[in-house]
């Protein structure tokens, strides 16, 4: 048995500093990285519930607002702030500092603005790239001047700064909700939190509702907030599902630049203009990743990239080639660059300033409001006290007015003004600090205007410490001071939604979204070589004409199907053997007029013992159409109808279509509507009309019923599907392989 670990003696030594005491490494390194990961979350990286800024952003407005760089004051060097923030408040590098007051300065990273920059403070191309502070200077935003007022009046805690020395505040008054409007992005120690900015009209007006309905949930607010409103614009998609990722407080929401297809310089030619991109996606890397696809041919009929973007706004000019499909091309851009990006909103933030929590929407804005209501209390009772002082002082100087005369003659008889003080005091009934404001009072106060203002005054004063007692003791008052600042705010600072959202999702962009629909025309040898041709390349010719070569065969093979479809409709290939396969027409490769093509096994995993014995393309339209059957024959008059619904997935590897008995193969394959006329024919010239109808629809692997009656060495070869509305004076041509033909109207009959 292994020895057991002796537990090290608690031996403390002594040195010069003092005694020092024995401990675990293990212990020592994970209570530090606590405290290191606890450091990082809330006083770094994760912004605060109620004013929705970190405590760097927090120390840069307190900073501004200490020096009197209100919106109205002058500018000043942005390195002075930084300074300033640096010595008083953040002891951190100066760099971080100004990147964080850099990016409060840019429109386009902040939907409403904390700084007021001037210079050259970055761009939507690259917002890292802005002026060093010597050249920048800086001020505060009016919106955050806002976030700024009444700081002064006890509403909220103070702590002391890094070195002890002045004390600076633990969250900002905020009468906004900041982590709404700016957003936020931070990455903490095992968390992260990434907010999206909203519009204010609609923020506050959520709020104020949260204010009368405390029990509103999150898609009660989506009443009134719409979705994010990124300062770059673009489009997000799916309010339902951004209605279930706010409500659980994380989630993906996409998003697009605004882009639109229009008519070029030259005729027949078209432009694809992008005038928006998604938020933090920098126009320089969106401009590579269109020009590397078109340089690898990942999209085709881009002649010219442009930039033309200028103080105006962003530009991005694509032309397009003739002959090209710009839907196709702009699909293929949302699919492989920035122009589509997803969002992963993650809403983190400290609540109580201590404890990081994902909130739903509803819930961020409950804290934020219970904040204000919070602030608005402190700064009532502020307002309360500082009024009460004043009225006393007030009463002081209107008793001394009344019997002025009476009070000037005791202060002329005192003998120093500590003893008229005293006097004072005790002769009317003051109290110091109304007998000290009578000594200071000026003689212009004895003026009867000035008396009459002074008992105006302390009505209003009493009249306003009245009002001001009713809001404290009524917490529905102070819940209608919040609401009435809120929409005063509004009222200033709204402005209209830049980023729009669709109702519908925008789904993923299928390979069928990037190929163009247009007519193509399919070939399938009897030896299983198929391929894909533009109808162009066949000539128009006259009656004489002799032809051109359609497609090289080898030894005795043949052309056995050809037809003619759309790219994006779907192909069945059904074998002698009864299985079906289908692919996109799309996906058969487009080859030269005169190539062999390429071998059906590339495609299908189909056996060399199994022979296509139809083929036919089915698209949306055939639905349109009324198409609902397929009807399958064999060799040995069995007949089936099938829904089509029984082939909606269809796979590469193929399906059971039909079961068929020993020694019988599958004929032939037609579409149907259910109501039609159904010809078999024989090898022996027999021929058979039956009546759609007459045939009960089938499952899939179904054998099948009797379609016709077969002498011992005939067997079916062929079947066509004829429309009832076009079975009267329908003419059907029969041909032999001897050349032979006749035609036969309304019925068939035997040859």
């Amino acid at each position: 048995m292994p020895k057991k670990r002796q537990s090290q003696p608690n031996i403390q030594s002594k040195n010069e500093i003092g005694y020092i005491k024995p401990r675990e490494i293990v212990e020592e390194m994970k209570d530090s990285y606590i405290d290191y990961a606890m450091s990082v979350i809330i006083s770094r990286a994760l912004p605060d519930v109620r004013d929705g800024l970190k405590p760097v952003h927090r120390r840069i407005l307190y900073a501004m607002h200490g020096m009197g760089l209100g919106h109205a004051a002058k500018f000043r060097k942005s390195a002075t702030v930084v300074g300033e923030v640096l010595g008083k408040f953040h002891p951190h590098g100066d760099q971080a500092v100004y990147a964080a007051m850099a990016r409060m300065a840019q429109d386009f990273s902040l939907r409403y603005p904390l700084v007021n920059g001037q210079g050259n403070w970055g761009s939507v191309d690259d917002p890292s790239e802005f002026a060093a502070m010597r050249y920048t200077e800086a001020k505060l935003s009016k919106i955050s001047e806002e976030m700024l007022k009444d700081i002064g009046k006890d509403t909220v805690d103070f702590v002391d700064n890094y070195d002890g020395t002045r004390k600076e505040p633990t969250v900002l008054p905020s009468p906004l909700p900041q982590l709404l409007l700016n957003g936020t992005l931070g990455i903490a120690v095992g968390m992260a939190t990434n907010i999206p900015p909203h519009n204010l009209s609609e923020v506050v007006d959520a709020a104020v509702y949260l204010i009368a309905h405390s029990k509103a949930t999150t898609e009660d607010l989506f009443s009134f907030i719409k979705g994010p409103d990124f300062p770059t614009g673009g489009l997000v998609y799916n309010r339902k599902e951004i209605i279930s990722t706010y409500s659980q407080g994380k989630g993906p929401i996409v998003i697009r630049g605004k882009a639109e297809i229009v008519e070029g310089k030259n005729k027949g030619e078209q432009q694809i203009i992008i005038t928006e991109i998604p938020f933090q996606v920098r126009k320089s890397s969106l401009l590579e990743q269109i020009a590397n696809l078109a340089s690898q041919k990942r999209i085709e009929g881009v002649k010219d990239i442009r930039d033309e973007s200028d103080k105006e706004g962003l530009r991005i000019v694509l032309d397009l080639g003739r002959a090209v499909y710009p839907q196709k091309i702009l699909n293929r851009l949302y699919k492989f660059t920035d122009l589509q990006k997803t969002f992963h909103l993650n809403m983190l933030a400290l609540v109580d300033g201590i404890q990081p929590k994902v909130l739903s929407l509803a819930e961020l804005l409950t804290y934020f409001l219970k904040h204000r209501i919070e602030v608005v209390f402190k700064r009532t009772k502020y307002d309360l006290g500082k009024a009460k002082e004043r009225a006393h002082i007030l009463e002081g100087l209107h008793k001394a007015l009344s019997k002025i005369d009476a009070v000037i003659k005791t202060i002329k008889v005192s003998k120093d003004r500590e003893e008229a003080q005293k006097n004072l005091i005790k002769k009317f009934r003051l109290t110091a600090i109304q007998a000290n404001a009578i000594l200071e009072m000026k003689l212009a106060a004895l003026a009867r205007l000035e008396r009459e203002k002074i008992a105006q005054e302390l009505k209003e004063i009493l009249t306003k410490i009245k009002e001001l007692t009713a809001i404290l003791k009524s917490p529905a008052r102070i819940k209608g001071v919040v609401k009435r600042e809120l929409l005063g705010l509004k009222e200033n600072f709204e402005d209209r939604r830049r980023t729009k959202v669709s109702i519908g999702a925008v789904g993923e962009i299928a390979e069928e979204d990037l190929i163009p629909q247009e007519e193509t025309i399919i070939t399938l040898t009897q030896g299983g070589y198929i391929k894909r041709i533009a109808p162009q390349v066949y000539k128009i010719q006259k009656r004489g004409g002799k032809g051109i070569l359609g497609m090289k065969t080898f030894g005795e093979d043949i052309v056995e199907h050809f037809l003619s479809c759309q790219t994006h409709d779907s192909l069945f290939f059904f074998t002698d053997l009864g299985k079906v396969f289908s692919i996109k027409a799309y996906e058969i490769p487009s080859l030269p007029r005169v190539a062999k093509g390429r071998g059906l096994a590339n495609f299908l995993e189909i056996s060399s013992q199994e022979k296509v014995l139809s083929l036919f393309p089915l698209s949306k339209k055939d639905i349109e159409l009324g198409i609902n059957y397929l009807v399958l024959v064999t060799k040995n008059g069995i007949i089936k109808k099938t829904p089509l619904a029984a082939f909606e997935n269809v796979r590469r590897t193929g399906l059971r279509a039909i079961t068929l008995k020993k020694g019988d193969l599958l004929r032939k394959v037609s579409k149907s509507r259910g109501e039609d006329q159904i010809i078999l024919f024989t090898k022996k010239g027999q021929g058979i009309r039956i009546a759609e109808k007459g045939i009960r629809p089938m499952g899939r692997q179904a054998a099948g019923v009797r379609g016709i009656r077969l002498r011992k060495v005939d067997e079916v070869i062929g079947m066509e599907v004829i429309k009832t509305e076009k079975q009267k004076n329908r003419k059907t041509i029969f041909i032999s392989n001897y050349g032979k033909w006749l035609w036969q109207e309304d019925r068939a009959r035997t040859i």
